[in-house]
């Protein structure tokens, strides 16, 4: 299972920091996330691309995938006007291309709130025609969509695994892939391992995180109330050999460096614990 540094808690500092600390904390690749000032995707079109790459060669470092923010700041392809979802759908398309450029494997996307008015019948329409439309381009240029479910704090549309199973049945590309951030069904009495047998060869990716009952607070890895230890042992005997990013988000914003060092030592402990 391979490691990856989520940056959006590195959105205070230098740019250079999140290389040098995955790097030298022993992170196996960056999962680079796409706001300002780092990595909007617009600014790397006009060339700020090259200073991500430069970095990316200077320190060795992959990035294996790439986090555009779209949750109606200001795109949220789930709400508003056809001319608004028309503009997120660009939005993210330019994404794609910027992830392709810098050598991701994978773009993360989510489906952000449709709106206390919309109907089931609205949100699925809207979802589908959305998601069919970002799924050609990226069988076009050859980038894999991971599609990430949210809590019921942050999201009425895809929530849960079998919510993305009922998209994988209803938009059929060997590009579009799911994922499993472990806060969404801790916090919703899911089963978190339901995302593995539900989703079988479709499940792609992990948020490996820690969190707490009726919250989308991300906490520290081994410092909330998943049993995180069970967990990883679960996944070293399913022969889970993807990728599982540490998703600080935020709430370390004042000290990244410390707590992104934290944070893979105390997975890397569960892994060698756990056999990996």
């Amino acid at each position: 299972m391979k490691l990856g540094m989520f940056t959006s808690g590195y959105q205070r500092n230098d740019l250079e920091h999140i290389f040098i600390d995955a790097k030298r904390f022993g992170y196996d690749y960056i999962e680079l996330w796409g706001g300002r000032p780092h990595a909007f995707a617009p600014d790397l079109k006009n060339g700020d691309i090259n200073e991500i790459l430069r970095l990316r060669d200077k320190y060795g470092v992959e990035i294996r995938g790439y986090c555009p923010e779209h949750n109606a700041y200001p795109y949220n392809y789930m709400i508003g006007s056809e001319a608004m979802r028309q503009d997120a759908i660009e939005y993210l398309k330019l994404c794609f291309d910027m992830a392709k450029a810098m050598g991701a494997d994978y773009t993360l996307i989510s489906a952000a709130h449709a709106g206390y008015g919309a109907t089931y019948d609205e949100i699925w329409s809207r979802l589908i025609k959305s998601v069919r439309e970002l799924t050609d381009h990226a069988e076009k240029i050859g980038m894999k969509i991971v599609m990430e479910a949210l809590t019921v704090y942050e999201s009425n549309v895809i929530k849960s695994a079998n919510d993305l199973q009922k998209l994988f049945k209803a938009v059929d590309s060997p590009n579009l892939v799911g994922m499993c951030d472990l806060v969404p069904p801790f916090t919703q009495y899911e089963s978190i391992m339901d995302y593995f047998d539900k989703l079988g060869d479709k499940m792609y990716h992990l948020h490996l995180i820690d969190g707490v009952r009726d919250s989308d607070d991300h906490v520290m890895p081994g410092e909330g109330q998943i049993p995180m230890r069970e967990l990883i042992k679960e996944l070293k005997e399913i022969d889970y050999d993807r990728t599982a990013t540490i998703e600080l988000v935020t709430g370390y914003i004042n000290e990244p460096r410390f707590y992104a060092r934290r944070a893979v030592d105390n997975v890397r402990e569960m892994m060698k614990e756990a056999g990996f």
